[in-house]
């Protein structure tokens, strides 16, 4: 799954997609106990992708935009730390 992706869902969405992200991890490990999972680089990026939407949520909740800050905004806030 793509950052792309991810910002282009609704919140509810996100949810859900969490949810069945979890429950696939959950199987994943289960299978990888077993000794029937045929690629184990698949729990790796279930973790991955985990973790991308928690963080695409956290940041609507904080509402952090992406952007990094203009150029005069740093020049800005040098100045003010240099006085």
């Amino acid at each position: 799954m793509k950052n792309t992706e991810i910002v282009n869902l609704t919140d509810v969405e996100l949810q859900e997609k969490l949810v069945s992200l979890k429950q696939e991890l959950f199987n994943l490990r289960f299978s990888h106990a077993t000794g029937s999972l045929a690629n184990p680089l698949q729990l790796r990026e279930c973790k991955r992708n985990i973790a991308r939407v928690k963080t695409a949520l956290k940041e609507r909740e904080l509402n952090i935009a992406k952007s990094c800050p203009a150029p005069e905004a740093k020049k800005k806030a040098s100045a003010m730390a240099g006085r």
